[in-house]
């Protein structure tokens, strides 16, 4: 598999887009992403699966924090989602495949698979087919990560030539709810990399000094990293990691 491609590195990375809510462009929204666009920066959007087995481009499990709607996202079908109004905007929920078609290659794509195993273990497999599927053919540059490394090694399967990488952090038990002790402990070693054929990290910036990533980046990872809020938090995070992803600012 090629590495991350080096788009990924040469533009900031506007996190579920370039959302402002306010101006009427929720985040994972087409006018997010279409703004991002204009502005040239790099876009990340989040999939979750619908009932009838699409990806949808959409962060939470659940619709009410950015939808009118209640109830779980995987309980309804494409249709139905895509008629749903986000918040703040004129426009429902899209596929990733809408997104793609959006994109066009114009600027780089980091797809972040959400956990559908709800305790990061291995049952999965649906949304990361259904991503492969949208994927197929796709010519610009699109990475896929996930923080569940068994989505990371299945699309290694399905799709080994789309770059992958694993999203990572310190995993305090108070942020993983439902997750055991013992796999959030596990997960802190970021002992997955070579096994899921990662050519990337994007960790938690706040944790970055930490001697793990400082042994991956040697050993020629990209190390990217999440949520930048500030112009001094991105200062600070560029001192170690080769990208920002970033939000409530511009980067």
């Amino acid at each position: 598999m090629a590495g991350l491609p080096a788009a990924f590195l040469e533009r900031p990375i506007a996190h579920r887009a370039l959302h402002d809510v306010a101006a009427g462009r929720p985040e994972n929204s087409r006018a997010a992403i279409t703004a991002a666009i204009s502005a040239g920066y790099g876009i990340e959007i989040d999939l979750q699966l619908s009932s009838d087995g699409v990806a949808m481009v959409f962060h939470d499990e659940r619709l009410e924090r950015l939808t009118g709607a209640r109830g779980l996202l995987g309980a309804r079908d494409a249709a139905e989602l895509s008629a749903l109004k986000l918040k703040g905007a004129d426009e429902g929920i899209p596929t990733l495949s809408e997104v793609l078609d959006l994109v066009a290659g114009r600027v780089p794509l980091l797809i972040e698979i959400k956990d559908q195993d709800g305790a990061l273990g291995p049952e999965v497999g649906p949304l990361e087919q259904a991503t492969a599927d949208a994927l197929r053919g796709y010519g610009g540059p699109v990475a896929v990560m996930s923080f569940n490394p068994h989505a990371v090694a299945r699309m290694a399967r399905l799709a080994p030539k789309v770059p992958r990488g694993l999203t990572t952090e310190a995993y305090a038990a108070e942020n993983w709810p439902g997750v055991p002790g013992w796999r959030l402990e596990e997960l802190r070693g970021i002992p997955d990399y070579a096994r899921t054929g990662a050519c990337f990290v994007s960790h938690n910036w706040k944790d970055l000094g930490t001697s793990r990533i400082a042994e991956l980046k040697d050993a020629g990872a990209a190390i990217l990293c999440w949520t930048i809020r500030t112009p001094e938090q991105e200062a600070q995070a560029r001192k170690l990691a080769q990208n920002v992803t970033f939000e409530q600012y511009l980067a």
